[in-house]
């Protein structure tokens, strides 16, 4: 009787052990979710703390509670598959969450490029001419603007907004906009620039400079610092970080919020202690790769 008792017993540790891990798997990126990014030097250390807070709730509960083990186990599962039916905080986004602090701890993160390299050029006056008018096609008081803006920086990523704060915005924005933007050249002989509200009512449609002015009006309606950079046939937006904790925190959300793609590096800019990352429309990513480091002129806006 007492080595029955000994086998059943040492069962139900084993099962209780299981159901303690199954408990944690999913507690941790949830509590993640509401824990501030938490970064000592090279180490991204919040989701690290979330599986230690959640071992450690898993382990209390064992302790006093043991009978609410199994209920908690099956309520976690069934928020994680509402959450995944109803486009919420699902499985997706718990592989996601695990997948981020590996990439965080172990991958490259940041790739510094060379100052921007201004070329000396002798059409100063066609130059001047072109920036001027590049700056005054950035409206971003504009209310279609505005509200297209505020829309779509609320169409992903919300679920993140207690962890990054209004950066989720600014990156629900940019994700909205390059994954709609369709590439139609200007005609051959004549340069247009659009604002972006044409751009908004045409469909997303244009070339560089109209991807850029839309890029730039739209974050700025919602509180961005931009600028945009023009070089040899192309114009792209670049979106300011700020200093190098700032800067910190925006690559760590563009590598959690961005993991479906393939980031092999965080490109940047830094000028006077500042960080600007790309935004263009050949970016997958904010923070991808730039197609020129020669600049005619830095368009401050």
């Amino acid at each position: 009787m007492n080595q029955a008792q000994d086998k059943y017993g040492h069962t139900r540790k084993v099962l209780l052990v299981i159901l303690s891990i199954l408990a944690v798997i999913p507690l941790a990126p949830l509590i993640n979710r509401y824990i501030p990014p938490l970064i000592l030097g090279d180490w991204n250390l919040d989701l690290t703390v979330s599986i230690i807070l959640a071992g450690t709730l898993t382990f209390l509960t064992l302790r006093l509670f043991r009978f609410l083990l199994l209920p908690a186990v099956g309520l976690l599962i069934l928020v994680l598959i509402y959450n995944q039916l109803t486009n919420g905080y699902g499985f997706g986004n718990m592989i996601r969450d695990y997948k981020t602090m590996v990439q965080n701890n172990w991958g490259k993160k940041e790739q510094k490029e060379i100052d921007l390299v201004l070329r000396p050029t002798f059409f100063d006056g066609p130059l001047t001419k072109t920036v001027k008018t590049l700056q005054s096609k950035v409206i971003a008081t504009d209310s279609v603007v505005r509200n297209y803006s505020v829309k779509y920086s609320l169409e992903s990523f919300d679920e993140y907004y207690p962890k990054y704060g209004s950066q989720v915005r600014l990156l629900s924005l940019f994700k909205h906009i390059n994954s709609n933007f369709k590439y139609v050249s200007d005609s051959e002989r004549d340069e247009y620039f659009a604002t972006a509200r044409e751009t908004i009512l045409n469909g997303l449609g244009g070339d560089c400079d109209d991807h850029s002015i839309l890029m730039v009006s739209c974050m700025k309606a919602i509180g961005a610092h931009c600028r945009m950079i023009l070089t040899d046939g192309h114009l792209y937006p670049e979106l300011l970080c700020g200093d190098e904790k700032q800067f910190e925190l925006m690559q760590q959300a563009v590598i959690h919020l961005f993991g479906n793609e393939a980031i092999d590096n965080m490109y940047y800019h830094e000028q006077n202690g500042q960080y600007w990352i790309n935004l263009d429309y050949t970016a997958r990513y904010p923070g991808g790769p730039y197609v020129s480091e020669t600049a005619y002129a830095i368009i401050n806006l």
